[in-house]
């Protein structure tokens, strides 16, 4: 029987730099889509996965994104002094419970599997995911939960994947890996870590969720820097395919917005403001009309 994934690290020491001028006094994570920030999604996600235990690895000038987590014990009190009973529901359903959230600093900028190595001491010898706020994944099932599920049959080591156009392959990790149905998994052969244009084993490319095995972070100990001068989280993975056999990717159902880019972020706003019922019609009909005019 597989241990429960119940610890999840969230990797936001980047500087958003993306998104300057904006990021230059908030942190990229809790820029607002529709009117929750970004890192609020990765949260639901989470516990929606039965995630009990989250561990954000930051840097200096993240300190708002602690501010976040505080409960607004004013704020609140203001609320049900007015009688605004609904927004008090929403703002209490943000709330994290004492002793449930911790942070560590990253205090070099070298990578993503740098950052994943620093909650090596939250980690123990427990599987958990890691999770990347950026990747907004917007499905009927949380795609971690998804993850959870499936993994309860594969253990090992599980990584979020979907097909990308050839084109976009040395932007991203590629699964060597026959490609996979929505919904199912597929064993994993090797990884490669944004190849070089026609070299890609595949079109399988690896999304901001993860579900490894705490011997990845020994492996992670050992790692020296890969593409881009940085620690890779992807190198660290294909060491346990090559050792142990024991990686899958996961083709989740569901779609994917990058809100680490620009155009990104406008699409899932655009996306998740449709699906609200009081910004439909209005929304709808101011896309229709812009792009008529086009």
């Amino acid at each position: 029987m597989q241990r429960k994934v119940t610890k999840a690290i969230f990797p936001v020491a980047g500087m958003g730099t993306r998104f300057l001028p904006a990021t230059k006094s908030i942190p990229k994570e809790i820029m607002t889509l529709v009117d929750r920030p970004l890192v609020q999604y990765a949260i639901d996600e989470a516990r929606a996965a039965g995630i009990t235990d989250f561990l954000f690895v930051t840097a200096r000038g993240k300190s708002a994104l602690a501010d976040y987590f505080d409960r607004a014990r004013d704020l609140e009190t203001a609320l049900k002094e007015k009688g605004k009973t609904k927004l008090l529901e929403e703002l209490e359903e943000t709330n994290m419970q004492s002793g449930t959230i911790a942070y560590i600093r990253q205090d070099q900028a070298l990578g993503l599997g740098h950052a994943v190595w620093c909650a090596r001491r939250f980690i123990h010898d427990e599987p958990f995911a890691v999770m990347l706020p950026d990747d907004i994944i917007h499905a009927e099932r949380p795609c971690l939960k998804q993850m959870v599920e499936a993994y309860a049959d594969t253990g090992g080591n599980m990584v979020a994947a979907m097909n990308v156009p050839e084109d976009a392959t040395g932007a991203y990790g590629i699964l060597d890996s026959d490609e996979a149905r929505t919904g199912t998994s597929v064993k994993v052969r090797g990884m490669v870590e944004k190849p070089k244009a026609g070299t890609a084993p595949s079109t399988l490319a690896v999304i901001g969720r993860y579900i490894l095995s705490p011997d990845v972070m020994g492996h992670l100990e050992r790692q020296k820097a890969g593409v881009g001068g940085e620690i890779q989280l992807t190198d660290a993975i294909a060491r346990e395919v090559e050792e142990k056999d024991n990686v899958h990717g996961y083709c989740f159902e569901g779609t994917r917005f990058d809100c680490g880019t620009k155009i990104g972020f406008l699409e899932a706003t655009i996306a998740f403001g449709l699906e609200r019922p009081e910004f439909r019609d209005d929304l709808s009909a101011f896309v229709k009309k812009t792009a008529e005019g086009l």
